[in-house]
């Protein structure tokens, strides 16, 4: 499984930060970011989710208000939105 965060789209509310510790707040953006990830284009954000850590990532992608987050199976099918 994997999780792609568009960090342009990211209006800083900070919900995914409660629901899965890789996410954290960076106050100088007012955004959050997707720690260990690697930028795939421009602002967008991809890296895997441990199998301990399925559960808070779909969680933290649902959390978001504006849809910022995105996860795939291993399929590369996206599951959330």
């Amino acid at each position: 499984m994997k999780v792609e965060f568009d960090e342009d789209t990211c209006i800083g509310m900070f919900q995914c930060v409660a629901e899965w510790d890789a996410f954290e707040k960076d106050k100088s953006k007012g955004k959050a970011i997707l720690a260990d990830s690697e930028e795939v284009e421009d602002g967008v954000f991809v890296r895997e989710v441990p199998d301990d850590a399925e559960l808070d990532a779909k969680f933290a992608a649902r959390s978001c208000p504006v849809d910022a987050i995105k996860i795939y199976d291993d399929d590369g099918e996206q599951l959330i939105p």
